[in-house]
């Protein structure tokens, strides 16, 4: 293969996958359990930090947290909506960056682990990829939104430690879990085929 049909057959590749982050990260803002979205994007950012590498496992989960971020802005996502207005720029750092972190350690480790096994690769990049993202929500609750975070406690008639492992973590966590395990074989041939095309 050309290096010119190489960088074209990447370039293409990655806007079918960043089309596809937006589009599932809009279509997420439909689907709730608590005061915030499913991540339904983060097999695609799985896919693409696999076939393409960390760098571009970044580029697409900054994609997600970047259109995460529009909706918190214009109130689509009615959780976020409300950390924008108590702290706009960190909500805008922690959309992008939480995002961004995702992708990236889905790609690393992915690529540390594909050369024993790519499905072993694959399978660990897709559970590591929503602990980061659910992990650094999390530690960012903790630190920026404190005062939010006891008034949702409270109004949820829990102590914030319990409301975060059982409103924060609980169903969102295991559902973005479930859906990337469930699609670990689908993404291990998607990966599989994809790394072929580009070599």
């Amino acid at each position: 293969m050309s290096k010119n049909s190489g960088k074209t057959k990447r370039l293409v590749g990655m806007s079918i996958f960043t089309a596809l982050v937006v589009v599932l990260t809009v279509i997420a803002t439909f689907v709730k359990f608590g005061p915030f979205s499913i991540t339904l994007a983060l097999a695609p950012i799985v896919v693409g930090a696999a076939v393409y590498g960390p760098k571009s496992g970044a580029w697409l989960g900054g994609v997600f947290g970047f259109v995460v971020l529009l909706m918190c802005i214009f109130g689509a996502d009615v959780g976020g909506a409300i950390l924008w207005n108590v702290n706009p720029f960190a909500t805008a750092v922690l959309c992008i960056v939480k995002g961004a972190a995702a992708g990236w350690a889905a790609g690393l480790v992915y690529h540390a682990l594909s050369k024993k096994s790519v499905t072993l690769g694959v399978v660990l990049a897709a559970v590591c990829s929503p602990i980061v993202n659910t992990g650094i929500f999390c530690l960012a609750m903790a630190t920026l939104y404190q005062a939010t975070l006891a008034e949702w406690a409270a109004a949820a008639g829990s102590n914030v430690v319990s409301f975060v492992f059982l409103g924060l973590i609980g169903v969102n966590f295991l559902v973005e879990l479930l859906v990337n395990v469930v699609l670990t074989p689908v993404i291990a041939r998607i990966v599989k085929v994809g790394r072929k095309e580009i070599a």
